[in-house]
């Protein structure tokens, strides 16, 4: 029998979905102001008068944006960092992951390196050590400059440790006494039994990579070189618009509001169009290696 809701339920209900709505709006509302000034003219975003609509609706920042060779630069350099280093992350994670979720019967050591990876995590070397490492190391101005150094992410490891802890351990014994080896009880069971653990991986890396900008700030010293969030960095911050090449007398022309924003919505976009595909493993993520520690 469906017994009906208390109206102190309903109150509890609803509370809850204003709160969700509120907290939306808060997350929403920065980024269509962004979109909007965007899209506005040079004296209503000079003004101050565009809020969540565009005023004087023009294309104009957007063309000099995509016209200007630097961003396509930045971009293709972001987009180099993200899938080789997302690829590169997804490799050694699962390496890394796949013994340390044996027992210590199973895996000699496993222990210790255990130890090290949770020192390694909560403990790191300082700025200038890290920098003098890289730059002893031959790296900077380099697209690995942005990659080697955080190649191994400690904390996806325990997570995906944990997430191969939960699955079923008679899956692996059946199998070698098939014959299996750990590496086909890897690549035929394991993985195929951890995509949405994998997939929720895959995203924390992309993001992480191609939202990164203090590395690119702090290990390349070239303009031509920077990553995406780098340059995007640059423009907003240090608001020097003669890195996107744009002549002197379109920049009297524009204003450089609209430019900065669209810059950061054309920065933005594509890490938001890849959540819509991955959103239901995100969602898994939430759980993710909470279960065994």
């Amino acid at each position: 029998m469906i017994q009906e809701k208390s109206w102190t339920s309903r109150l509890f209900d609803l509370t809850n979905y204003l709160i969700l709505v509120l907290f939306g709006l808060l997350c929403l509302l920065p980024m269509i102001h962004i979109v909007a000034v965007s899209l506005s003219n040079r004296s209503a975003s000079m003004g101050g008068f565009v809020t969540l609509w565009p005023i004087g609706f023009t294309w104009r920042n957007y063309a000099e944006i995509l016209a200007a060779g630097p961003v396509y630069q930045a971009f293709f350099i972001s987009v180099q960092r993200t899938v080789l280093g997302t690829l590169i992350n997804m490799i050694l994670t699962v390496l890394a992951a796949y013994p340390l979720s044996k027992s210590a019967q199973e895996f000699k050591g496993r222990n210790w390196f255990m130890w090290i990876m949770i020192v390694a995590l909560l403990f790191n070397g300082g700025l200038i050590p890290w920098f003098l490492v890289i730059r002893n190391l031959g790296l900077l101005n380099s697209l690995w400059a942005l990659i080697f150094p955080g190649a191994l992410p400690i904390w996806n490891v325990i997570l995906l440790m944990n997430f191969f802890r939960e699955l079923p351990k008679e899956l692996e014994e059946a199998a070698i006494i098939d014959g299996a080896s750990y590496w086909a009880i890897l690549l035929y069971i394991y993985l195929p039994l951890s995509v949405p653990a994998l997939a929720t991986l895959t995203l924390f890396a992309a993001v992480g990579h191609w939202n990164a900008w203090f590395d690119g700030m702090i290990l390349i010293t070239k303009n031509a070189q920077y990553p995406i969030m780098t340059f995007l960095r640059t423009v907003v911050v240090d608001l020097n618009l003669q890195i996107l090449s744009v002549n002197n007398e379109d920049i009297y022309n524009l204003s450089d509001r609209s430019i900065r924003a669209a810059n950061i919505v054309v920065a933005t976009l594509p890490i938001l169009l890849v959540y819509p595909f991955l959103q239901r493993y995100f969602i898994h993520g939430i759980r993710l290696g909470a279960v065994k520690g």
